[in-house]
């Protein structure tokens, strides 16, 4: 018997071991765009952008149609054994994931009937006080029967790391029961070692996807989870942010943090988990999750994900699988928000391009950290830590972990990290301010201030001081939670200052070794924020535009980012299990930053607006919370961002539609915003079909849809806003405008536009009446050419309050 599997188990290494997964597209439509023409087999697909009934008996039979046809074209190509199907792909693209080798791929590709084979890719996670900063609790929750009625019935679903399902911010006790919602089909997977379910009426969906990932060789159970489990963190914190609880009190380390809350809190949570801890995920697991979560009915897509890097084979950046399957989910009424990638500042370092995704871009919010310790000669020094301060009216005496060490031998173990509290003398630590390095192990996660804290709490020691003597440009410092006393002192001049004291202060033997510790110092209370006026700004590491259309990087008739939502430092619920952050292990809360906390404040904005207006397409929904955005900071000034100075440094630089797309969300605004710019499926091929450079072909074998629908020009498409790459002469862009208030309103448009650029809008107003639509024309010449974008808008301010903002960038090439 054992002689038998090992064979088998050689014979599996013999067929797999040079194999990979492949996504293949097949021809015959999905289930979103079948018309019929089977026999026996009636159409599937909607006549407009409506939600398909999947559990129709018409889309069960053709389903199970798509899978056989899957396995007949596997089965007659293959020998059973040689390769191993893991998804078949039927609701929104009709084709399967499958792991063989490349020869096979080869012969795949080669085969009648299959229309393109890629090599899967990976992806990544693109890694509190914000509902009150965004004027959630009095401008936007009333109107909606308040925070307990906020996102009533309305679904979310997260592609992400899993979900914690035990923390508060997802328990349904806490709120009034949730009934049952016919509308969602999904399943809740069971927890393999407890057998109790993921779901409680809160969480409603909870599944995980991960057959690329065993493919790939990279699935571990122990540490990955073969469930919905949150083995990372990031799963738990993005759907907190977007659809957490209200009130949860953040404690940590004996202090409260606030109350934690999401933006739609009532709201109910879709787990689709397709991302595990060290190695992020494979494209072949998210679009399976994809496909699975608009089957289910789901209302938006939360996606703080990316792929790692583009396909080879795909010249479009529109077109790759990952967009494509989007398409389809917008086509089926889904809104989608996306991170818009952690790639700043630099330009032109977006991984959400196409127009049927809101891009997320991230910003800083009004709450800043900071903290000083003070010196025994009476000098400041500015630092980093979210930690108690030192007893009032004392000072502690200062000693370095190089001058405590119990053996010389202990220096071979990198000991001013403070992360092995065995290797210094706790006799000369007890009472006393420990100071430590910080290193390159900081930078890579093998050290962490955590457990700094956890070192100099098991020595006795008062508190600790953490130094940074040389740092990389940029490199980006957060404060972290710690109960005892304890600051970053991040600036390298401020480091110094510290270091020359103490060395001035500490009197030495020839050998070097210390004869006794005079230096002293207390470290201030670093608990309470400071709210500053400058805010938001648009964060350091938020990704840039220009949006581009291919993998040559030339630019795009289409703005992207597309919105700025808080992104920088953000509370919410963490799971113990996560590793991703080492300064969180084992805690229930995390303040982390990245586009990926950005994208689920939009996810839960989004969920609000549906709420009120449950018939508004995806497109109307993204447009609703484009045009009533803000350019202007708490001060009334224009929104800086981030950036690099020629030095590498830091610096503040007044914002660009290419730093924030639109600009910051307004969610009290979006509910109401007057006008809406609509665009649906044929809009989006329109797009496509008109944009320079793309193979119709393509287009055809991703969308199953010939290029018979055309807009004239991309920079015509129904969006709001307007980008043209490449102007030369003169050039006038057609927008239609849909009043979705309830009264008639008149409009009046003016425009505005850097110098370089004339701008002109017709007509001068309009009037529309509930319901009207009506268009209006943009025309732009260049004045002159300086080989850099203009920006300017168009602004419709409405006789009855409402303001409506359309962003504009060109470049001109001449006239």
């Amino acid at each position: 018997m054992a002689l038998a599997l090992r064979i088998l188990l050689l014979s599996t290494l013999l067929v797999f071991g040079n194999a990979e997964v492949y996504i293949v597209t097949i021809e015959g439509e999905p289930v979103i765009s079948y018309t019929g023409g089977i026999e026996g087999l009636k159409a599937t697909a909607m006549e407009s952008d409506e939600k398909i009934d999947y559990t129709s008996e018409m889309v069960t039979s053709y389903t199970q149609h798509l899978e056989k046809k899957h396995d007949m074209l596997l089965g007659m190509l293959f020998e059973r054994g040689t390769y191993e199907k893991l998804y078949s792909y039927r609701h929104l693209i009709n084709g399967f994931a499958v792991h063989l080798s490349p020869e096979q791929a080869e012969t795949l590709r080669r085969s009648p009937g299959v229309k393109s084979v890629e090599r899967d890719w990976k992806v990544r996670k693109l890694t509190t006080h914000t509902p009150q900063f965004l004027g959630l609790p009095f401008g936007v929750w009333p109107t909606g029967g308040g925070h307990d009625k906020a996102g009533e019935d309305i679904v979310i679903g997260f592609i992400d790391s899993g979900i914690y399902p035990h923390h508060p911010s997802f328990a349904s006790h806490i709120a009034e029961p949730y009934g049952p919602l016919p509308k969602y089909r999904g399943k809740c997977e069971e927890d393999p070692d407890t057998k109790r379910s993921f779901c409680n009426g809160k969480i409603i969906g909870a599944q995980h996807f991960a057959k690329a990932a065993i493919a790939a060789g990279l699935f571990d159970p122990a540490v990955n989870y073969a469930s919905p489990m949150d083995g990372d963190g990031h799963g738990s914190h993005t759907a907190a942010i977007a659809a957490g609880n209200n009130g949860i009190p953040v404690r940590m380390h004996d202090h409260e943090f606030g109350k934690a809350s999401g933006m739609a809190p009532r709201a109910r949570i879709a787990v689709y988990k397709a991302i595990y801890r060290f190695f992020g995920g494979f494209v072949a697991d998210v679009v399976a999750a994809i496909d699975q979560a608009v089957h289910d009915g789901v209302d938006i897509l939360n996606l703080s994900v990316g792929p790692n890097s583009p396909p080879a084979t795909m010249r479009t950046t529109f077109l790759n699988p990952f967009d494509a399957i989007l398409l389809a989910a917008v086509k089926a009424g889904v809104f989608v928000a996306q991170a818009a990638g952690n790639g700043g500042p630099f330009p032109k370092s977006l991984i959400s391009y196409s127009p049927w995704i809101t891009s997320v871009a991230a910003a800083i919010d009004d709450r800043r950290y900071k903290n000083h310790l003070i010196m025994g000669n009476g000098k400041i020094l500015a630092g980093l830590g979210l930690s108690p301060s030192t007893l009032p009216n004392q000072t502690y005496t200062l000693v370095a972990a190089n001058d405590v060490l119990l053996d010389s031998s202990a220096s071979r173990f990198n000991p001013t990290d403070c992360q092995r509290p065995e290797l210094l003398n706790k006799n000369l630590v007890k009472g006393k301010i420990l100071l430590c390095g910080y290193s390159f192990n900081f930078v890579s996660g093998t050290a962490s201030i955590k457990k700094v804290s956890q070192t100099a709490k098991s020595l006795g020691a008062a508190g600790f001081v953490l130094a940074v003597e040389n740092v990389s440009p940029g490199t980006k410092f957060d404060p972290v939670p710690v109960g005892l006393p304890g600051i970053l002192i991040s600036d390298v001049t401020k480091s110094m200052d510290l270091i020359d004291y103490y060395n001035v202060s500490t009197p030495r033997d020839w050998t070097g070794r210390v004869k006794s510790f005079k230096a002293s110092g207390s470290i201030g209370d670093g608990l309470m924020p400071i709210l500053y006026k400058s805010a938001p700004q648009v964060a350091l590491f938020s990704a840039r535009g220009p949006n581009i259309k291919d993998y040559s990087f030339r630019d795009a008739d289409l703005l992207k980012p597309d919105i700025l939502a808080p992104g920088s430092l953000i509370w919410a619920a963490w799971s113990p299990n996560g590793t991703d952050e080492p300064n969180y292990i084992g805690e229930g809360f995390a303040m982390v930053s990245g586009t990926s906390m950005a994208a689920p404040h939009i996810s839960g904005i989004a969920a609000l607006v549906k709420q009120k207006h449950p018939h508004w397409s995806p497109a109307a929904i993204k447009s609703a919370l484009m045009t009533t955005s803000t350019k202007l900071d708490r001060g009334g000034r224009p929104i800086l961002a981030q950036q690099y100075s020629e030095t590498e440094a830091l610096k503040l630089g007044i914002a660009t539609p290419f730093d924030y797309g639109s600009g910051h969300v307004n969610p009290r605004a979006a509910l109401d915003p007057g006008l809406i710019l609509d665009a649906g499926y044929q809009d989006y091929l329109g797009f496509l079909c008109t944009t320079p450079g793309i193979d119709v072909h393509e287009i055809r074998n991703l969308t199953n849809t010939p290029c018979n629908y055309t807009i004239g020009r991309p920079s015509n498409l129904n969006t709001p806003s307007i980008s043209i790459s490449h102007l030369v002469g003169t050039q006038t862009v057609t927008r239609t405008v849909t009043n979705v208030g309830e009264e008639e309103e008149t409009y009046v448009i003016t425009s505005q536009m850097d110098p370089a650029m004339a701008l002109e809008t017709s007509p001068p107003a309009m009037t529309l009446r509930p319901g009207a639509s009506r268009k209006f024309t943009a025309t732009l010449t260049p004045r002159s050419i300086t080989g850099a974008y203009s920006f300017g808008e168009i602004l419709m301010k409405g006789s009855r309050g409402h303001k409506v903002r359309i962003t504009v960038v060109a470049m001109g090439y001449g006239r």
